[in-house]
């Protein structure tokens, strides 16, 4: 990473193009891919034309579901764009059409928040400013056609691959800083919790239930990622890394529901190998390829930036500047972060959570009279776990509550909770304060003093 911030403040020199490009590939195919998982396994009517009810984010409210037929045709939007990110066809348009479709998807309902589509749509945009389609690509093949110009040099600037060091480099350490966390190293949860439901696994199967395996593998979670973006810029330790790296993110990926996650941190790993090394792994399989004509290595003076580069190094440090900022914000707020989940999303918090709740609502209207609210009369099934265990989704249930009543003509009412949870191998314990009048709380960034303090571990 050091080495990364350091080529990304001078900004100068070229690389090979190899590793670039096959990074724009690997992204471009896997999220047309993921875009067919999601039709083919129904989840796009499942997550965004089932609900009744969506749960925007504070701040994008005017974000709406889309009916049927607008959701799926934006889903096709995404992969067709993601498929011009692979080809490097129309590729500007590709990355800004698939940032803006994709973000849009995600802004929908925070009940489908994952920490891997926020970096996909963190990745998208720095996409959009990187120069990938210069070489290897359609757009490359089309100038030449047009303009005549003869095949360019397989090089790109190298500030793009310092980019995105530095980029997944952070999502790794603020991921492994998440886990220096009581709950993770001194109780194992939630592995503890996690790793016993896979007793039926055939060979490891009698492992699951160890707790020694739940504390080894949280440690080792823990160093892994917080060490791991340093192996990697390591010549000598980079192979032994990437080995880890892949063995890592298989035995997660097969444990546990994390989806295209695996795929994703495994082809981004490969920036912090050497610019050249497609062409040089291609060699050791016996499929030699031609050295690309690189230019010299850049040792002219400095020279004055343009405003377009200095635009370019604005819009870097303000990006880099928020992407630190935002997993710190968590600890601002009093209180234990995995329980009132103040700042919590955007962080890189990965698995970090079990919890377990149930959320009854009670609405008074002003004659005195109340009307005891399930969720599973409203939400889907998804929608009403997530719910339960998250206060800001549960302030927004009180809210809809609170509308849909005024917009029945039934006046004002006041709206209250009857919530427990349990969160990572504790007992259940109230959630939310039951005399607090949800329907005046307004969402905001203050502390939610509305949330009761979570009680110590039993020693369980």
């Amino acid at each position: 990473m050091a080495r990364a911030a350091a080529a990304l403040a001078l900004g100068r020199g070229e690389v090979d193009a190899a590793s670039l490009v096959l990074f724009r590939i690997a992204f471009g195919a896997l999220m047309t891919a993921n875009v067919v998982r999601y039709e083919a396994m129904g989840w796009v009517d499942d997550l965004f034309v089932a609900p009744t009810l969506a749960f925007p984010y504070w701040g994008f409210e005017w974000v709406r579901p889309l009916p049927a037929p607008g959701i799926h045709a934006l889903f096709a939007l995404v992969a067709v764009a993601a498929l011009g990110i692979a080809l490097g066809a129309f590729y500007r348009l590709s990355c800004a059409v698939f940032f803006l479709a994709f973000t849009y998807i995600e802004l929908i309902d925070r009940t489908t928040y994952l920490n891997h589509y926020y970096l996909v749509s963190v990745l998208a945009a720095l996409l959009f400013f990187m120069p990938l389609h210069r070489v290897a690509s359609v757009d490359a093949w089309r100038r030449r056609r047009r303009t005549g110009e003869a095949k360019p040099l397989f090089v790109l600037p190298r500030w793009p691959l310092s980019v995105l060091r530095l980029q997944i480099g952070l999502v790794y350490v603020f991921a492994g800083l998440a886990k220096v966390h009581g709950d993770w190293l001194l109780a194992a949860e939630p592995l503890a919790t996690w790793l016993p439901r896979h007793t039926d696994l055939p060979l490891v199967g009698g492992l699951m239930d160890e707790r020694w395996l739940a504390y080894a593998m949280s440690w080792a979670g823990m160093l892994f990622d917080l060490t791991i973006p340093f192996w990697l810029s390591w010549r000598r330790s980079r192979a032994v890394a990437y080995a880890a790296v892949l063995a890592f993110h298989a035995v997660t990926g097969f444990l546990f529901p994390i989806g295209i996650f695996p795929w994703l941190m495994s082809a981004a790993a490969t920036v912090f190998f050497e610019p050249g090394w497609p062409r040089h792994f291609a060699r050791l399989v016996g499929r030699p390829r031609t050295a690309p004509a690189l230019p010299p290595t850049p040792g002219c003076p400095l020279r004055p930036l343009r405003p377009r580069q200095l635009f370019a190094r604005v819009v870097l440090g303000v990006h880099f500047a928020v992407q630190l900022l935002l997993p710190l914000r968590q600890h601002l707020y009093p209180g234990e972060r995995t329980w009132h989940e103040q700042g919590f999303r955007f962080a890189w918090n990965v698995m970090l959570v079990e919890k377990t709740a149930m959320v009854d609502f009670r609405v008074v209207d002003a004659a005195g009279g109340e009307t005891v609210v399930h969720p599973r009369e409203i939400l889907t099934p998804l929608q009403r776990r997530m719910m339960t265990t998250q206060p800001d989704m549960i302030l927004s249930f009180a809210h809809h509550l609170r509308d849909r009543w005024a917009a029945e003509g039934r006046g004002e009412v006041e709206v209250y909770v009857d919530a427990w949870c349990a969160l990572n191998g504790r007992r259940r314990q109230r959630f939310i304060d039951p005399e607090v009048d949800l329907a005046r709380v307004e969402a905001s960034l203050a502390p939610r003093d509305w949330v009761l303090p979570l009680a110590p571990r039993d020693g369980r």
